[in-house]
């Protein structure tokens, strides 16, 4: 079992950034690739990005490559999010998952084995 904590959420206004986290627990951390994703409301949850056991690949959507970035830190047991130049089409409840394979990244919801409970981001235009 692996547990997983969000935090970094909050409001901020278009144009500004936040850094989310992802802390785990359970299992060995580095067993698995981790991926961001969000969900706004009234809509599917929707793929962010990606990012293998070691940190050395990682997976973007279109829509937030060059704008997010993630990140883990293996030492700390923790995912990072940077979010730069948020939109108001930002704003969303974002879930931090784990998947294994380590090496595996997808977009698919279905193929993330834990989830974390979310955090809420709010961009203000």
């Amino acid at each position: 079992q692996v547990r997983l904590v969000e935090s970094g959420g909050g409001l901020v206004q278009a144009g500004g950034s936040l850094r989310l986290s992802c802390a785990a627990s359970g299992r060995t951390f580095s067993n698995y690739a981790m991926a961001w994703f969000r969900q706004a409301p009234g809509k599917e949850r929707e793929f962010v990005a990606a990012i293998s056991w070691s940190g050395g690949s990682t997976y973007y959507a279109t829509s937030m490559k060059g704008r997010f970035t993630i990140s883990r830190d293996n030492a700390k047991n923790t995912v990072y999010l940077q979010m730069n130049s948020l939109k108001p089409e930002d704003t969303a409840v974002y879930y931090c998952a784990a998947d294994a394979p380590p090496w595996r990244l997808v977009a698919g919801a279905g193929e993330y084995d834990y989830w974390g409970q979310g955090t809420q981001v709010t961009v203000s235009s």
